[in-house]
């Protein structure tokens, strides 16, 4: 009897534990640094990766009929003269240029290519994506020195059930190789335009917003 009594309440406790963990881990995430309204000192991103559907303007000196303006397809590759399903996706404007200039090596001397991205939409690990309570979810092109607030202005704010403030940002590491997990403040940002909540955001990140449950 004894036994069985210890037994329930051990139980119970560990139920308790786990519940009071659950409720405990939303505000255990790590918070990242805070970031400006107005960057103090802006530099350049990192060297820009083509995506698909992505829309190119391909220039060969002197050579014009070689030249086009392509869209990239949703394959990753284009076709321009003498150039067919060439890989373009993953590269950078100067790569594929290079990769250009090679195959029309074969036809002409020296050529000198210049790659162009007029409109761009960026490989999934260089947009920012926003999904959840929010009014428009939506996947942005990143741009250098982005913050969490550019982001947020860009698909119209929260929407009227969010829970800003148990928001995730959910950001790979490529050193580590690991996905790590920022808390974020969004109500504090947006609603009481506390500027400490807003942060910088890296290519590749993801917002996560959920819906108050009451």
């Amino acid at each position: 009897m004894r036994r069985n009594r210890t037994a329930s309440l051990l139980a119970a406790g560990a139920t308790a534990s786990l519940v009071l963990t659950g409720c405990a881990s939303p505000g255990t995430a790590p918070r990242l640094a805070p970031a400006t309204f107005v960057a103090m000192q802006e530099g350049p991103g990192e060297e820009y990766v083509i995506g698909p559907l992505d829309e190119l303007t391909i220039h060969v000196w002197r050579n014009d009929e070689l030249g086009a303006e392509v869209q990239v397809r949703p394959d990753g590759r284009i076709t321009t003269p003498l150039v067919a399903d060439m890989p373009a996706v993953g590269k950078t404007p100067t790569m594929l240029a290079e990769d250009i200039r090679l195959q029309l090596s074969q036809y002409i001397a020296d050529p000198l290519v210049t790659v162009i991205v007029n409109k761009f939409a960026g490989t999934f690990s260089q947009q920012v994506r926003i999904v959840g309570a929010t009014e428009q979810p939506a996947s942005l092109p990143y741009r250098a020195n982005m913050t969490l607030l550019d982001a947020m202005i860009a698909v119209g704010g929260l929407s009227e059930f969010a829970a800003g403030n148990r928001a995730r940002l959910i950001r790979f590491d490529r050193t580590t190789g690991r996905q790590q997990e920022y808390g974020l403040r969004l109500n504090d940002l947006l609603r009481r335009g506390q500027s400490e909540a807003n942060v910088m955001l890296m290519p590749g990140d993801v917002i996560i917003i959920p819906e108050s449950m009451f």
